[in-house]
């Protein structure tokens, strides 16, 4: 017998599908897995600390996590923090991948000038970003522009990196092509290069995405007086290790947040490259 059922005329039937989703029941093991993971973590949090005789200013359980995160949410101004960490975050993430991708696309463009500029951006990106934040702060005070300063500092280097080492692959043949059409310089840019580069750029953006939350982080610790940095010097400088846990888990959430968005729209831009079958 043939693989392919046949009707009586010869003409081949279809074979009857069992009904039974495929790709539902691995994404729904996963979740569930995920999900049971972490109330055993939840649950190894508030017992094992008490059972161990763990000082509650060394590791507090989870309930006294959220107690203090109800006190913080009423005394502390728990809102502005969070959203003065949000705003700088975004914002220094903005201009730090637009700086980078500005820089990376005219340095990929010019083969003159990223030989003259590459030391002393090799320099740059080699020194601790987050030693500037001292110098930031005698420079401009305790204000918002040096944590600010540092996340863009941050946030460059990445996106520029991957954008210029895109432009060096860009697929030459294919410029040569265009110019052979009298393409102009700007034209063989957008119609060429810049897309065959947007893979790289959007890998770069979702790096740059989690150093923009520890460039404000740092930024605050050193020298700020509100966000979620700030929160995280003061309880530890008070032996409050519920609000240092607390203002860790808001950052990471928004960490999360950011990158999710990139990653979505990262789909968006993205869509007619073929997908990977797991």
């Amino acid at each position: 017998m043939t693989d392919a059922a046949q009707s009586s005329t010869g003409a081949p039937v279809a074979p009857v599908s069992s009904g039974k989703p495929r790709a539902s029941l691995p994404v729904n093991g996963t979740m569930l897995a995920s999900f049971g993971l972490l109330v055993l973590v939840l649950l190894a949090w508030e017992f094992l600390p008490p059972a161990l005789d763990v000082p509650k200013f060394i590791i507090p359980t989870v309930t006294d996590c959220l107690a203090e995160l109800q006190r913080m949410w009423a005394q502390e101004r728990l809102a502005s923090h969070i959203a003065s960490t949000a705003l700088y975050t975004v914002l220094g993430f903005l201009i730090g991948s637009a700086m980078g991708a500005a820089i990376g696309y005219l340095l990929g463009m010019s083969a003159f000038w990223e030989k003259v500029l590459s030391p002393y951006i090799l320099a740059l990106q080699i020194a601790p970003k987050v030693a500037f934040a001292p110098l930031f702060i005698m420079w401009f005070g305790y204000n918002a522009t040096p944590k600010l300063l540092v996340t863009v500092l941050i946030v460059f280097f990445p996106v520029l990196v991957n954008v210029l080492q895109a432009m060096r692959t860009v697929d030459r043949d294919l410029v040569n092509l265009a110019r052979a059409y009298n393409l102009s310089r700007w034209g063989i840019f957008f119609k060429i290069e810049m897309p065959s580069t947007l893979p790289n750029l959007m890998a770069g953006l979702r790096i740059a995405s989690t150093l923009a939350v520890i460039g404000v982080t740092v930024g605050e610790l050193v020298g700020g007086n509100v966000g979620l940095g700030f929160l995280i010097s003061y309880g530890g400088g008070q032996a409050n290790a519920a609000m240092v846990f607390n203002a860790i888990l808001f950052l990471t959430l928004i960490g999360i947040a950011l990158y999710a968005i990139l990653v979505r729209i990262e789909e968006r831009v993205l869509h007619y490259l073929p997908k990977a079958e797991h």
